[in-house]
């Protein structure tokens, strides 16, 4: 399950990590005052937000009203804008990457860094990429931490400051059940902070029986992938523009695998493992 970028942060919170100031509407009207000049964010589960103008800059209480008039309402590759996050400008100085994720292979998590935040990780060089894979039994080490802050050639300050984030993001994904964390920017503030700029978490929906705080949270569905739930299908909307049909989470898996290698990129993938009813697949 994937959450939105409020609830993602939400949780960074609660385990330490440093957030933006901000706040959640659904209504202009629900703008009273501001933090100072803010971002004005759609919450939709689905990337090329920005670009497809649903992130804007405002100054003031009209122009954030202004800003989230345009927003809330707005369809973003198939998802309606129902939210808008409100939050405080970050004055830039250095854009960061690190990530975490499950590491099937080694039965681990996998841990990702580089100093090229900002841009997807997929378009980042292999030698700007670290990745370590943390065994299960150890768990987190403070090593890991240094490792990461020697591998982005950070001050003394700014190192500290980001291996402890390192290992609350490993606390989060142990205690949360979360299949990735990914902060993308992880910034580095003018005056020396390090803040998480945006923020992705995907919780493991076989976990959500241990998580009910979840069980309300509106699922932001295209109509296709509504349908799709309806026939217990599993049908996902990527950002890509190549279509996969599959036979199987194995097979499925692999053949995105593939599509990724040779520069592809996935639009939508329908996994008819255990389907055998044509009025399904029809």
């Amino acid at each position: 399950m994937k959450l939105y970028e409020f609830k993602a942060k939400e949780l960074m919170r609660k385990h330490g990590i440093p957030i933006p100031m901000g706040q959640v509407v659904s209504s202009p009207d629900e703008i009273k005052a501001l933090p100072g000049p803010v971002m004005v964010k759609a919450q939709v589960l689905i990337g090329g937000r920005g670009k497809a103008g649903g992130i804007k800059p405002a100054e003031t209480v009209d122009e954030a009203k202004k800003a989230a008039s345009a927003i809330l309402g707005m369809n973003i590759k198939g998802h309606v804008t129902k939210q808008v996050l409100l939050e405080q400008r970050l004055e830039v100085d250095k854009e960061l990457y690190l990530g975490m994720t499950i590491d099937r292979s080694r039965r681990g998590m996998l841990l990702m860094a580089s100093a090229s935040g900002g841009m997807d990780i997929e378009s980042v060089p292999d030698d700007k990429l670290l990745m370590l894979s943390i065994d299960p039994l150890m768990g987190y080490q403070q090593f890991i931490g240094r490792r990461v802050a020697s591998f982005l050639e950070l001050p003394k300050e700014q190192a500290t400051q980001v291996m402890g984030i390192v290992s609350k993001i490993y606390e989060l994904a142990e205690s949360e059940d979360a299949e990735l964390v990914e902060i993308n920017p992880l910034v580095i503030t003018k005056d020396g902070k390090v803040v998480a700029g945006d923020a992705k978490i995907t919780i493991d929906s076989d976990a959500m029986f241990r998580h009910k705080e979840y069980d309300e949270l509106e699922e932001d569905l295209t109509p296709l992938e509504a349908k799709a739930k309806k026939l217990d299908i599993a049908f996902v909307q990527l950002d890509g523009n190549i279509g996969v049909i599959a036979n199987g989470a194995g097979l499925t898996m692999a053949t995105l695998d593939s599509i990724n290698m040779f520069g592809g990129k996935a639009g939508v993938f329908l996994d008819l493992g255990g389907t055998d009813d044509p009025e399904k697949v029809r």
